[in-house]
């Protein structure tokens, strides 16, 4: 028999990834162009034409046997650098190549970080909606995930109930900025009084609160946003971040972890995350995606393309009476259903092709995420589909 563990999520399998396993089910069915999967967060815009120029002067230009062989798990020394040196010219910060782990994206740097932080039962508080991936990494390593509410009048943190959940046996905090599902951009406000929130806390209860900034969206923002960049805001922060979506490379599984010097036990931290990684499996990031996004380093996907997705998505949406505030970054739309029974809702969309995720993946029932990652003429596609089924509704 399997483990405990793995028999709960082999029976509650992602919602996510199984909507998109009926997307191709139901394209061989009715033909691809008659299907509008707006379910899974998969890259549209292809990768900048320098990704695929570095990889080749790498195996051409650099010696194989250190380009495929074993480094140090915390990744190449220059490569690391090259990662601190971006971040000091963008937010006039002073890292160094001893603050970056190279990580198997961001889903394995935060795996690496919980196993570094976490013993049985402590807590790790997220803000709903979140990733639905977060409760399964946290119990990986016995921890308890804490989730805090959601805010339905603009989806940011609902701060109040986070500070009333903050226990003496919280470790970590999880955010997601630019949000996923929603969207949404933490502002300065927040991020402040976050900051604040977690200062006090730890001074209440004589504890260390690492804060975990998962940031795979933050190049996708729109209209002169800022993402707010968390280590400015509170000595505690650890980020995760991963080149899948800022340089459409999903399937090559390469990120970091930032770990500031300011971070209580630093060195030990440190030193536990890169043991984390070796121990976990992962042993190293893939040596030839660390050299190729160290080349890239200041390459940018064509947000634009994202962006003519948002707007033309959201008004269209908008013009088919259906409720929804107007992303910030990342490439989704969390709309609320005009039904409380989301999933009632996601299964009448079905009847005319259109795959969405209902919000009750993310722990915020009564809405749906569409993921507009897609392409333009898909969108433009669906939209009458949209309306027909808001007319169900009576929208």
């Amino acid at each position: 028999m399997i483990s405990e563990k793995m028999k709960r999520l082999a029976q509650n399998n992602s919602v996510i990834r199984a909507m998109f396993e009926e997307g191709q089910n139901m394209a061989r069915a009715f033909g691809a162009e008659n299907v509008y999967d707006f379910s899974l967060g998969n890259p549209s815009v292809p990768a900048p034409a320098g990704v695929k120029d570095a990889i080749v002067d790498i195996l051409t230009e650099e010696d194989s046997l250190m380009v495929h062989g074993y480094m140090s798990n915390v990744g190449y020394e220059d490569v690391r650098q090259t990662v601190a040196e971006n971040l000091n010219r963008r937010f006039g910060t002073d890292f160094g190549a001893g603050n970056i782990i190279m990580t198997v994206g961001a889903a394995g740097g935060l795996n690496v970080i919980l196993k570094t932080l976490l013993n049985p039962g402590d807590e790790v508080l997220t803000f709903a909606p979140y990733f639905t991936e977060y409760g399964n990494y946290v119990m990986n390593y016995d921890g308890v995930l804490v989730v805090v509410s959601p805010n339905t009048v603009d989806f940011q943190p609902n701060l109040r109930e986070f500070a009333e959940k903050i226990t003496p046996k919280t470790k970590a905090v999880i955010i997601n900025n630019p949000n996923n599902p929603t969207g949404v951009v933490y502002s300065h406000e927040t991020c402040m009084e976050l900051g604040r929130i977690l200062r006090e806390k730890q001074k209440e209860f004589g504890t260390s609160i690492y804060l975990i900034s998962d940031e795979p969206y933050r190049e996708l923002a729109y209209d002169g946003v800022e993402v707010p960049f968390l280590t400015k805001y509170y000595a505690n922060t650890i980020v995760g971040y991963s080149w899948s979506k800022s340089l459409s490379l999903p399937g090559e599984r390469i990120g970091y972890l930032l770990i500031p010097n300011e971070c209580d036990d630093f060195e030990l931290v440190y030193t536990a995350a890169s043991i984390a990684t070796r121990v976990s499996g992962f042993v190293n990031a893939p040596s030839l995606l660390q050299r190729a996004v160290a080349r890239c380093i200041d390459s940018a996907t064509d947000v634009e393309a994202y962006n003519r997705n948002r707007e033309a998505l959201y008004n269209g949406l908008k013009d088919c009476g259906f409720e929804c505030i107007k992303p910030q970054g990342a490439f989704y739309l969390f709309v609320k259903t005009p039904t409380p029974d989301e999933k009632e809702f996601v299964q009448r969309a079905k009847k005319y092709h259109i795959l969405v995720v209902p919000g009750s993946s993310f722990a915020c029932p009564g809405y749906v995420r569409i993921a507009y990652c897609v392409s333009h003429d898909m969108i433009l596609r669906a939209l009458p589909h949209f309306k027909e089924l808001a007319a169900e509704y009576g929208l």
